[in-house]
């Protein structure tokens, strides 16, 4: 066991780089509709590869917007529930179609491939670009089916900050709140990509770090790209404990 990875416990997977958003807090900055995803079966096998050395807890699945390919997404948390991991999310906007028949479905799948918690980005930020209403449908769909939908705002400065996107996020959180909707912490903007480009008079107050940013000799979470780029190597050319044999920082 490299012991870089003595302290793993999860894995995550950006599933694709696309997004039906166009927020003005996103970090990566723009994103184009569509785009390179991940191939659901080579990501299921890194999975269990993992899962066969290393004891790992948690496996979440983002983006950009992963629904939009969703076949992908329920193919690792297959995966995910076949080694016994414990936690698996999925981070969504919400808004991966505006058919309701498409919706249902996709919540059926999520639900059968063992997603266990939805984290629902809505915010004052997600909503300047996305309609509420597939978002709204889409949630109700996913607690029809018994997985717990968690709203996850993000928050400008501070959670308690005074400012008018907070103010917004507030009141849309309440709704979902009065509707027996669970609301987590969510994260705070950090300054990077569009949120440097469009909030900076706000980023001087802000002294959130990049959550997604590990220590380079403490790996706690393996992540993956789109395109299957990991830890300086590629799961579509090396196996992945081959790859994080030979890690290094």
């Amino acid at each position: 066991m490299n012991r870089f990875f003595k302290e793993l416990d999860r894995i995550e997977f950006i599933v694709t780089m696309g997004c039906t958003g166009r927020c003005r807090h996103c970090s990566e900055g723009s994103h184009e509709f569509g785009g390179e995803h991940i191939d659901g079966a080579v990501a299921a096998a890194a999975v269990e590869q993992i899962c066969s050395a290393y004891g790992i807890s948690s496996l979440m699945t983002f983006g950009g917007e992963p629904l939009l390919y969703p076949e992908t997404v329920c193919a690792i948390h297959r995966a995910a529930v076949k080694c016994g991991i414990k936690y698996r999310d999925v981070i969504t906007n919400g808004y991966f179609s505006k058919d309701n028949k498409k919706i249902e479905e996709v919540a059926e799948m999520l639900a059968e491939s063992g997603v266990n918690r939805v984290l629902l980005s809505v915010d004052a930020f997600h909503q300047e670009t996305i309609s509420l209403g597939p978002v709204e449908y889409f949630a109700n769909a996913m607690k029809k089916k018994g997985v717990l939908t968690e709203i996850s705002p993000a928050w400008l400065v501070s959670r308690t900050h005074d400012n008018p996107y907070n103010a917004v996020t507030k009141e849309l959180v309440e709704k979902f709140a009065g509707r027996g909707f669970e609301v987590g912490d969510g994260n705070i903007i950090f300054p990077s990509g569009n949120a440097l480009k469009y909030l900076s008079e706000y980023m001087n107050e802000t002294t959130a770090e990049n959550p997604y940013e590990d220590d380079p000799e403490n790996i706690r979470s393996v992540g993956f790209s789109p395109d299957g780029s990991v830890l300086g190597g590629n799961i579509y050319k090396t196996p992945i404990l081959e790859i994080m044999e030979n890690y290094s920082p």
